[in-house]
């Protein structure tokens, strides 16, 4: 059996309007494409649907039986129709923790106000498990702190970040001239390796440093900002994770003597990965109020 939606539109319009005359108007088809169709579904189904009467149709028992399945069928038919029209699919989203934590949040609530029908779901982790969920397409697209290197992945730069040196108010360190020599003997608390910050931090501080003193690591900024302002040692993370306890003073930054610690945010994502216009419109909102957060 191949019954068709066709066949099944051509059913209930003709049920509608009274006439195979009727029904072809209304589906823009030809009297004889209509008669064709219900002739082909009474066929398949082996029953007869209408009684004629005359050159009227006449809705009969087994019109009745399928009629309310018809009308089920073509009403989910256009809500598939209209769930890809407008694109409303899951946007599957894996962003590091700092964009995950601190820069997405505000943006994807500013987006949900424009587009609240629109699914999200958002997953946060080190930069690595993002590359890595990218390439395996478990995700649509990612938010990463530093470069990718998969040749399978297209990488696109997004957004400017500043990473800071910091303390706590009382730091030994903030007693002296801050020195390489200085920052070198402090102990450093810093995200894990395969961490996007930790991977600039290496890359734009530390491998200025004659040594440093590695103190502890840790796989969390908030981790990380609690042991600081305990006194623990000093790190470096992105002025967007500390700005309140910069602006309250429970941090304190560190100027040292290097240019200024900047680094590029990626986005990322397959290369056989389709955009859809949901993804797209999502991403240009992201580039347009990511440099406000």
């Amino acid at each position: 059996m191949h019954i068709t939606l066709r066949q099944v539109e051509v059913f209930s319009e003709v049920l509608k309007s009274g006439s195979t005359t009727q029904a072809s108007q209304q589906l823009s088809l030809s009297q004889s494409a209509v008669s064709a169709a219900l002739a082909d579904l009474e066929g398949q189904l082996g029953v007869q649907l209408f009684d004629r009467v005359g050159k009227r149709l006449v809705l009969n028992e087994h019109g009745r039986l399928l009629y309310p399945r018809a009308v089920a069928l073509l009403e989910q038919a256009l809500e598939i129709e209209q769930l890809f029209r407008e694109d409303n699919g899951a946007l599957r989203i894996a962003a590091s923790s700092t964009i995950g934590n601190y820069l997405l949040p505000g943006m994807i609530a500013h987006y949900r106000r424009d587009f609240p029908r629109l699914p999200v779901e958002l997953n946060v982790g080190n930069s690595l498990d993002v590359i890595t969920a990218v390439a395996d397409f478990r995700v649509d697209v990612g938010l990463i702190e530093g470069p990718c290197h998969m040749p399978d992945v297209i990488t696109e730069p997004w957004l400017q970040d500043e990473l800071v040196v910091f303390a706590a108010p009382d730091s030994p360190l903030l007693q002296q001239p801050v020195t390489l020599e200085t920052l070198a003997a402090a102990p450093w608390i810093l995200r894990e390796q395969g961490s996007g910050t930790r991977e600039i931090v290496d890359y734009l501080l530390l491998a200025h440093l004659p040594q440093f003193d590695l103190a502890m690591e840790l796989g969390n900024s908030e981790a990380i900002k609690h042991a600081v302002r305990h006194g623990m040692g000093i790190s470096c993370l992105s002025r967007r994770v500390i700005a309140e306890q910069l602006a309250s003073g429970s941090l304190v930054e560190v100027t040292v003597p290097l240019p200024p610690l900047t680094r590029t945010l990626y986005r990322i994502r397959h290369r056989q990965k389709h955009l859809s216009k949901a993804l797209s419109r999502f991403l240009s909102y992201c580039e347009l109020n990511g440099e406000g957060e």
